[in-house]
């Protein structure tokens, strides 16, 4: 039988879709229009022929909104197809409608990497050390989160820039344990890209770029990104529901992910 969660259990671990925002960078950024119960008027009368305003309760229609978004708005989650064309070593990568419901509804996992600075590449022994000092063995499908200092700048210009991202090793020792969702309150799981081409513009080394994401050549997973109030999770003892929006062969989701506290 499924246990019906309480108000005060349900964490809503999700960023909200809205105008003047700098939750993205300003070529994929959300609009919306909204139009109120006095401004859709004309458009329910044409529904009801020899209908009049004032056969409105007090005159007012619906209130809608227009909304111009990409997948990657809001707090989504990404398929491995947004990574690469193939998982797993070669097989065909899988899409936002195809992801396995039961890995969007798991137990969960806070990893704390607040402290580390903006731009930082979160390594496979960080997450190790960060394992070992909150007392948790990673079991299979586990939802691994990170929260980032991402999560404080939020509202501010800054945010795009803002937080640690998860390198290549790392990601994969949660992949090899069997964890096949992750999530950060960041832009992206990976390092902000101002950092990232600093780095290759000095190195020339390109398996810098993006390499969190394309660890899912490797092993397929799916991952959230800005997410929101993380800092009011405990390290455990909670469980993620994610499920996305299906979108045929999308790359990607938008989803009101929360957390239920356990009992």
């Amino acid at each position: 039988m499924i246990t019906i969660p309480t108000a005060e259990s349900i964490i809503d671990i999700s960023m909200p879709i809205e105008n003047d925002i700098v939750s993205d960078p300003a070529a994929f950024r959300p609009r919306v229009r909204y139009f109120g119960h006095d401004d859709t008027r004309e458009q329910m009368l044409a529904f009801f022929p020899g209908m009049t305003a004032s056969d409105l309760p007090d005159g007012e229609a619906w209130a809608i909104e227009h909304v111009e978004l990409i997948t990657h708005n809001g707090t989504h989650l990404d398929a491995p197809y947004h990574f690469h064309s193939t998982m797993d070593g070669g097989k065909r990568a899988i899409t936002i409608d195809e992801v396995p419901l039961h890995w969007c509804c798991q137990p969960g996992v806070k990893l704390d990497f607040r402290h580390f600075p903006d731009g930082y590449v979160v390594t496979a022994e960080d997450v190790r050390a960060e394992l070992d000092r909150i007392g948790v063995k990673l079991s299979p499908l586990t939802i691994v989160v990170i929260n980032t200092r991402a999560g404080s700048a939020y509202g501010t210009d800054d945010y795009v820039n803002a937080g640690c991202g998860m390198g290549r090793e790392a990601t994969l020792h949660l992949l090899e344990r069997g964890v096949r969702v992750t999530g950060t309150d960041a832009w992206s799981w990976d390092a902000p890209f101002t950092y990232t081409a600093q780095k290759y513009a000095e190195t020339g080394n390109a398996d810098l770029i993006w390499e969190g994401h394309k660890a899912g050549r490797e092993i397929g997973y799916c991952h959230l990104e800005k997410l929101h109030n993380l800092e009011a999770l405990p390290s455990s003892g909670f469980t993620v529901m994610c499920f996305p929006t299906k979108i045929k062969g999308a790359s990607a989701g938008w989803t009101r992910a929360v957390a239920v506290l356990d009992d």
